[in-house]
């Protein structure tokens, strides 16, 4: 059976029904913001708050990290879309670059949503840490970092890195612009456009990640109510439109604002949030 009711709904009493719709509307909402403002993937914030949140209401350490890898994937769909039509308008989205990496970004993904049930939560949390602390450090560098003026020229170059960014990403419950934007200003590419252009990429990784989370939570126990594999359906339902609503006003802020100190405020979040992941 795939929709799995795993806790008496009326154990919760009103207030707390309502501080944690309150909680998770907060969630979609920043997300959503980061990922237009900031390219770097409202799973970043999504994944630990949900994890923390799944800790807090008693439900099994085993499975909590792909549940909320899982679910943060399934909000990344509309919060892709959203983000990507926003950054399209302003002619950001690189579409040759979606073209040459879509494919393997997105089996990349897929393989890392079907590898998900053999990997410990520990592991998944451990794939979280290592890379959140990686992209803290480069977001609150003063330089980005420059390898080439030129993206590489050899096409199974570039489609091996967009398979390990996808893979990768699928596994730590994230859009892929954490990844790919400072993949891609290390490679010379405008900073502005590299954000547009890992919008669109987000997607080719949610959909896939989400659909091999889906899977590979079948039939597993204890998980919460109204389950679709490992993808909570109601925090989706609360997160989604909150990050889908905000993400365009990302994008408008990323091409007005200055976005260095808030940057640097990021990183510190994500430096202390991938600490504390890695110590759970």
């Amino acid at each position: 059976m795939i929709l799995q009711p795993a806790l008496d709904l009326s154990m919760l009493d009103g207030w707390t029904i309502a501080a944690l719709i309150s909680g998770l509307g907060f969630t979609g909402a920043l997300s959503g913001l980061l990922a237009g403002l900031l390219g770097v993937g409202g799973g970043i914030v999504i994944v630990p708050v949900l994890y923390w949140g799944l800790l807090l209401f008693g439900f099994p350490p085993a499975i909590i990290s792909h549940l909320a890898v899982a679910t943060s994937l399934a909000v990344i769909i509309p919060t892709s879309i959203s983000s990507m039509r926003a950054h399209s308008r302003r002619g950001t989205v690189d579409r040759s670059l979606v073209k040459l990496w879509g494919p393997a970004v997105f089996t990349g993904a897929l393989i890392g949503g079907i590898m998900s049930s053999f990997i410990s939560g520990g592991g998944l949390r451990a794939i979280f840490g290592v890379v959140g602390l990686l992209v803290a450090v480069n977001m609150a560098s003063p330089r980005h970092l420059v390898v080439s003026d030129h993206l590489p020229r050899s096409g199974w170059i570039n489609r091996t890195m967009a398979s390990v960014i996808g893979f990768i990403s699928s596994l730590m419950g994230i859009g892929g612009g954490t990844l790919w934007v400072p993949t891609m200003t290390a490679f010379s590419h405008p900073v502005h456009r590299a954000v547009g252009t890992s919008a669109a990429l987000g997607l080719l990784i949610a959909l896939p990640g989400a659909a091999g989370f889906i899977w590979s939570g079948v039939g597993v126990a204890d998980r919460p109510p109204f389950s679709l594999g490992f993808v909570s359906l109601p925090a989706v339902l609360i997160i989604a439109p909150a990050s889908f609503l905000m993400a365009p006003y990302g994008a408008r802020l990323a091409h007005a604002l200055n976005a260095r100190y808030l940057r640097l405020a990021f990183a510190f979040f994500l430096a202390i949030t991938a600490g504390r992941m890695l110590m759970s």
